[in-house]
């Protein structure tokens, strides 16, 4: 699991599960119609906004994400320098023998190893980009319409707990009670917006600029290989896609 996602839900999930235990009963923040209206009413909206695919779509992507290890684009340069020395050393034919887990480094390979010119490359990587940012899109959005929907239906659930409080405006000791009943459906959106649902968008968006950026060096080094560029001039191009801090340095003398 992705330790910036484990140490964020757990801390912030600490924080304030102690904050109401030591403010007193942890009772009183058990409603059991708030949660129906919050959790019920933003579930109908979202499924009344999206398709329910796009909801199964949105919760099995988020689960990938929260599951799986980040890509690293410096490994991904560190294939492309070894496809280009494959290259160099047996020709593009080769590289039809590349095996590989991304099913578009696999596409690649097999569009150089045909000898594909470089616009059909360029073409056919570049759709992969954008068809990759616009599934990746459609998921971060059911999460951020969830975000929005969440304390819209909290407060919706306060002007319904203020209703029945003034309907009781007789008995001055229900007052107190029917006012913080009401003002939990507000604390259950709003944690549910800034805790849950507007994080997980943010951690998705994360993730598709981090594999934008593999689709990228995948694209740019296909290209170098296929216009026959230097070991070097492969490298110099490929790692200006990460800071320079984290750049891998290599001997100049590699072959090539």
């Amino acid at each position: 699991m992705d330790f910036a996602s484990l140490l964020g839900i757990i801390s912030g999930l600490a924080l304030i599960v102690s904050a109401i235990l030591i403010g007193g009963n942890a009772d009183v923040f058990v409603n059991v119609p708030g949660m129906m209206i919050v959790f019920g009413g933003t579930t109908a909206a979202t499924l009344l906004t999206v398709q329910f695919k796009d909801v199964l779509n949105a919760f099995k992507g988020a689960f990938i994400v929260f599951t799986s290890d980040k890509t690293n684009p410096q490994e991904m340069i560190d294939t492309m320098l070894e496809l280009s020395r494959v290259s160099h050393r047996h020709g593009l034919l080769k590289l039809s023998e590349v095996q590989s887990d991304s099913h578009v480094l696999q596409r690649a390979c097999d569009l150089l190893a045909e000898a594909a010119s470089e616009q059909v490359i360029r073409n056919t990587l570049q759709n992969e980009i954008d068809s990759l940012i616009s599934r990746h899109h459609a998921v971060q959005d059911v999460f951020r319409k969830m975000g929005a929907f969440a304390p819209a239906f909290g407060m919706l659930g306060t002007l319904i707990g203020l209703i029945q409080m003034l309907s009781q405006l007789d008995n001055p000791n229900a007052i107190g009670p029917a006012m913080a009943v009401a003002l939990l459906t507000t604390f259950y959106g709003s944690m549910l917006s800034t805790m849950v649902f507007v994080p997980i968008a943010g951690k998705l968006k994360a993730r598709t600029l981090s594999e934008v950026t593999n689709l990228e060096i995948i694209r740019e080094g296909c290209i170098s290989i296929l216009t026959n560029d230097h070991y070097m001039h492969v490298y110099e191009q490929l790692s200006s896609y990460i800071p320079e801090a984290q750049r891998k340095q290599i001997a100049i003398g590699k072959p090539g």
